[in-house]
């Protein structure tokens, strides 16, 4: 075969190939906005997920209503990074906001993620690592929240009695002998009464089933 012919056999041999290795151009896919998104950071330790208490929220909430439940977990370590969790909790709500407006948001945490969602919730402005605090008007995209084992309420009282934004959307639960959330307890008695700040705890005294009602209200 002439050299001149060998060049054209492999040029277009090279240009069909290209045809099969350039890969196609990526299908724009629509996102799927639910009628509902929980946003829910898990508690300490805990592998990546919602976690015990939030899966178990999650599904007590859609068994008390007919709108579609999506959930969306918190991406933290979950060890001692309130702020990480803060900041992706925020990021989240801020993206939901803005890609589906007409869907209703559910914050909520356990332990250490209602903790997470307190810095959410109180914190205004970028300060000691938290870089991302909720714009104004954020408010009316959340119609409740859930928070379980909440340690800040130890010290300031339950987010649903003192905060004049989030009160009346909140419902801050704490097990009658749970020592990381109850302020008058005997600190003698914390470590026999830690079985009542576990997942277990919350999820089979009903207070989970109790959040999941007051906030299938609100939807």
């Amino acid at each position: 075969m002439p050299m001149r012919q060998m060049r054209n056999v492999v040029s277009v041999t090279s240009a069909v190939a290209a045809l099969f290795l350039t890969p196609a151009p990526p299908i724009a896919v629509a996102e799927v906005c639910p009628d509902v998104e929980v946003i829910f950071a898990r508690g300490r330790i805990e592998p990546a997920g919602p976690g015990m208490v939030g899966e178990a929220f999650v599904n007590a909430l859609r068994g008390k209503t007919d709108k579609v439940i999506e959930y969306y977990a918190v991406d933290y370590p979950a060890d001692i990074e309130v702020v990480q969790g803060a900041n992706d909790m925020s990021r989240r709500i801020q993206y939901m906001a803005s890609t589906c407006p007409a869907s209703r948001l559910v914050l909520g945490g356990y332990s250490l993620g209602a903790a997470v969602t307190d810095v959410v919730l109180a914190v205004p402005s970028p300060i000691l690592g938290y870089v991302n605090p909720l714009p104004l008007g954020m408010t009316d995209k959340v119609a409740a929240v859930a928070l379980f084992g909440n340690g800040t309420r130890k010290v300031f009282g339950p987010v649903s009695d003192v905060s004049p934004l989030w009160g009346d959307k909140t419902i801050d639960l704490c097990t009658a002998d749970d020592p990381i959330c109850n302020d008058n307890m005997d600190p003698n008695t914390w470590l026999g009464n830690w079985g009542s700040h576990l997942q277990g705890s919350y999820i089979d005294s009903g207070l989970v089933d109790q959040a999941a009602a007051f906030v299938a209200a609100r939807l």
